[in-house]
This record gives structure tokens, sequence and C-alpha cells, in this order.
């Protein structure tokens, strides 16, 4: 039996590929600087639970009979677990090497690109097929809340079929491994990369496409795209001249309303983006030959994924809300559906990365300043850093500052902590008060402590 580890193990990518290799039969194990912290222990368990047995990160995990270490881009050379891999001579690879693997394994896979959206669509694909009965295997990079009652983290599907679904991630360029049978560009705008390079990246994916492309007739990046020999699919919500095209959007308490050709369908969740994202999916299914309503009807059990506006709880009629908008379309699409139904919002936005935030600060700014009436307040922490060497010339307060300048109410905190207090004594019945970030895993706890101590 092939024995691997990962390095790293507790990470929505990692995690999930620890258990999609230790259902196909290999032995897996594993360990994860949190996990020694005391930190995720949520996480531990559901794997220890399935079988992959997790070592502390002391390089113990790393055995002379260990076929290869799989390690994540944010692993560094001196962890011990690295460093004793490389003096046994073990094979060491990165986790988007191992997806690739897996992707390329099945004939029938779809990988879906984009800025935004991607673990939505991806979510939303593997949910169809897998009500269907068409067995695929999905691997997501956020946790499917239809699935939370299944034994390990709910971040994949696994079947035996020919079908795989992944998000093709463009921030470490490792969408340039993927060769699908169906590329799906949800939408391409400023993140990681400037637009010039994600315009490249995203076209070489769409050349490597084998059978058809999706593509998001609103997004004008998407509509430069060029892709004459593939059959090619266009979703939108603005025009009807795409080849999928949703109409009289309309907000529910709960969710939204909207029709397609005729027929009108129901999501559990909110935003138009939400519908567009609906929409991406169902083409990408009909190109491997799903009907496009039994999809849409399918779709009306989705449940959504963790931290994507998620409702974490209702207390004395203040609603608390996780979600994991960092660049400006999140920002805006999370937002705006937000501002879809009545009630103040004091939104706690912690930015992480220095150099995100040189390149995108402004306009994030920009957008909640865009969508934020008189009565809505935003708190930001000074922003968060996972660790490493960078310049610290950038704060929050220099984006606070400008919202300030924009004439909204936006107020700078030294730590979260601090935003955390002001939220408890400030929050009143009917206020929805939204949690928003990226990169920290204990931003979910720190929405539970708020909903907790609400009165």
């Amino acid at each position: 039996m092939t024995k691997i580890s990962f390095c790293g193990i507790s990470g929505s990518g990692m995690s999930a590929l620890a258990q999609i290799r230790l259902h196909q039969g290999y032995e897996v194990r594993g360990s994860d600087r949190s996990f020694d912290q005391g930190k995720d222990q949520s996480n531990k368990q559901a794997l220890e639970k399935l079988g992959i047995k997790i070592y502390p990160q002391d390089g113990s995990a790393i055995t002379d009979d260990l076929d290869v270490l799989y390690v994540s881009t944010a692993v560094e050379d001196t962890i011990p677990d690295v460093k004793a891999a490389l003096g046994k001579n073990i094979p060491i690879r990165k986790r988007s090497d191992l997806l690739a693997d897996i992707f390329h394994g099945y004939g029938h896979n779809i990988a879906v690109g984009g800025t935004s959206g991607k673990t939505t669509v991806t979510a939303m694909i593997g949910y169809i097929l897998d009500r269907l009965g068409q067995k695929p295997c999905m691997i997501d990079g956020g946790l499917l809340l239809n699935y939370t009652d299944r034994e390990g983290i709910p971040n994949i599907i696994y079947n035996e079929g020919d079908i795989c679904v992944i998000e093709a991630d463009e921030s470490d360029g490792s969408i340039e491994k993927y060769h699908p049978y169906v590329a799906l560009i949800n939408n391409i705008s400023i993140d990681h990369k400037p637009i010039p390079e994600l315009q490249k990246l995203f076209q070489d994916f769409a050349d490597r496409a084998k059978q058809g492309v999706v593509v998001n007739a609103d997004c004008e990046a998407c509509r430069n795209i060029r892709h004459p020999r593939k059959k090619t699919l266009t979703f939108s919500i603005e025009t009807n001249k795409a080849d999928f095209w949703a109409y009289n959007i309309e907000a529910l308490p709960h969710g939204t309303k909207y029709s397609m050709d005729g027929k009108s369908f129901t999501l559990n969740l909110i935003g138009r983006f939400n519908v567009s994202n609906a929409l991406a999916a169902i083409a990408a299914c009909s190109l491997l030959g799903i009907d496009k309503f039994d999809a849409a009807q399918a779709l009306e059990g989705f449940l959504g994924t963790h931290r994507r506006l998620e409702v974490v709880g209702t207390r004395n009629n203040i609603t608390v809300i996780d979600d994991f908008a960092h660049n400006p379309d999140k920002v805006k699409a999370s937002v705006s559906a937000l501002k879809s139904y009545p009630g103040r919002l004091i939104m706690m936005f912690q930015p992480h990365g220095f150099s995100p935030m040189r390149m995108m600060g402004r306009q994030i700014i920009d957008e909640f300043c865009a969508q934020m009436s008189d009565e809505d307040i935003l708190l930001m922490p000074e922003i968060y850093f996972a660790g490493g060497t960078v310049t610290r010339d950038i704060s929050s307060r220099d984006l606070i500052n400008r919202a300030v300048e924009n004439g909204k109410q936006a107020r700078y905190f030294d730590n979260r902590e601090a935003a955390g207090e002001f939220i408890l004594a400030n929050a009143r019945p009917g206020d929805r008060i939204v949690i928003m970030g990226a990169r920290d895993n204990s931003l979910p706890g720190f929405c539970q402590t708020i909903l907790e101590r609400l009165k």
C-alpha cells in the first residue's frame, strides 16, 4: 500500500486531497501546525475518525517507508516534516500536482476558474451531478452545507464514476496544470494578479479544454476570451442573447427566485450573483448531457457553502453572517445582496496581506462606500498577517480614512477583539452583523462568539 503524508493537512485544499486518496486506498497520514497549537480540532477529529493518522509537526510523520510528502504553497523548507523528507530523500510534491493527478484520472472532468465564485459554482456542479445520480468526484475549497452529516470534512464528494469537478486556482498559477474536458470561466477581475496576466492565464485555460468552454457573458474580460475550436456556452443575468439567461430575479426572505426559459426556480441563496453562479453550473452540466431544467430543479435543494454569506444565527432579532469576501468583486456582490433586505449593516472587514491591500485596498473600500447607506457601519482591524517577510507600508487605518473621507461611518481598530466589543456595544434589533475576510480560519469562531454574546 502506498504511504503518503500531508504537511498542512488541515487546510481546505490539503484535507480534501487527503480524504480522496484515503478513499482510493492509500495509507494517509499528516500534520498541521494549527493542530499542535490546539486549533482546528474539529478538523483533526474528523480526519482521525476516517482513519487518517495525525502526527505532531515535528518530523515524526516522515518514516523511512513513506512514499511521498505533499506540501502546500505556504509550507517552508524549514518545517521539520520537510527537513526530514529532504534528509531521507523522500519525494516532496506540491498540493496542486496531486490535484492535477487526481483530476486527470477522470475522463469527464470540469475545472471551474474565475476570480470569484469558484467555490460556490464547483459545489453547485458537484451537488447537481450527485443528486442526479451521475456519481461525481468533487474537490472544493469550501465546506458543503448539504454534506455536514457525513463522516470527514465536507469539502469533497467521492464516487467512483468518470466525472471529476475541481476549482482551478489562478492565484498561484496552478490553473496552468489542468487540461479539462470542460473549462468554466466564471469571471475575471483584479485579485491576486493584474488583469492582463489573468487574461492570458484564462485564455490558455480555455485553449486546453477538450470538449467545451463556459463563459460569463456579463463579464467584459470573459467576452474577450477566444475559443473558436471549442463548443462555447455563455450565461447571463443581463442579456437574453446568452445561451443560459435568467430573468425576473426576485429576492425572497431566505433565498432568490428566478426564471429560465419560461420556468421559475428558487435558490436557498441570496443575491443576484448566486443566480449567475447557478447558471454557470447548469451550463457546465449541460456539456455532460444533463438537462438544464433537471439541473435547475436539483439546485433548489442546494444549501450553499461555509462562509459564503452564511447565516451563523440570529439572537434578539440581530443576525450574524459570515462571509469570505476579500476582493472588490466579492465585496460588491456580497454587500449588494445584503442591501436587498431591510436592516442596518454593521460590517467588520478583516483585510489579509499587505501586498493584496496595496494592489486592491482602495477598490475594496470604494465598493463598500458605493453600497453603504448613511446608517451602515464599516469596521476594520489591522491587516491580517500569516507570517513571512513583508513590507508594512499600508495599514487598515489608511483604508478606513478613505471611507471616512467619502462620508461613511467607518472605524479603525488595532485588533479584532476591540472591533468585536464595538459591535456588541452598538448592535440593536434589526441589524445584520457581517464578518468578512479570508485566509484566517479563526473568523468563524469569532462570528460564533459574537452571536453568543449578543444581548
